[in-house]
């Protein structure tokens, strides 16, 4: 069974936790609007997994700040989730960043 995803607002960075997967994203996806309204990071460092689905929602949410005329970094990626993204030749969309 999936942990349970949380999130924490950081001034301009909404920070996640636990999994971000088809079991779990569907209470952020319903507050996406008022939780990303300020956001410019996105931090999921402290994801201890993320799947397909969290990976296009991802995405979503970097589109939909492009269209805003913003930008959202995505901060804490791992390895696997890069090698995700690239297996689905989403690399040059998303809006990955290293945390130094």
């Amino acid at each position: 069974m999936a942990e349970a995803l949380s999130w924490v607002s950081q001034q301009q960075t909404l920070v996640l936790r636990g999994e971000l997967d088809r079991e779990t994203l569907l209470p952020l996806w319903r507050q996406r609007e008022s939780l990303l309204a300020d956001k410019t990071t996105i931090d999921i460092a402290q994801l201890q997994r993320v799947d397909s689905s969290g990976l296009a929602l991802l995405l979503h949410f970097s589109e939909q700040h492009q269209q805003q005329g913003g930008e959202l970094k995505i901060l804490g990626a791992t390895e696997r989730l890069k090698t995700l993204a690239t297996l689905y030749n989403l690399q040059a969309l998303m809006p990955f960043e290293t945390v130094s």
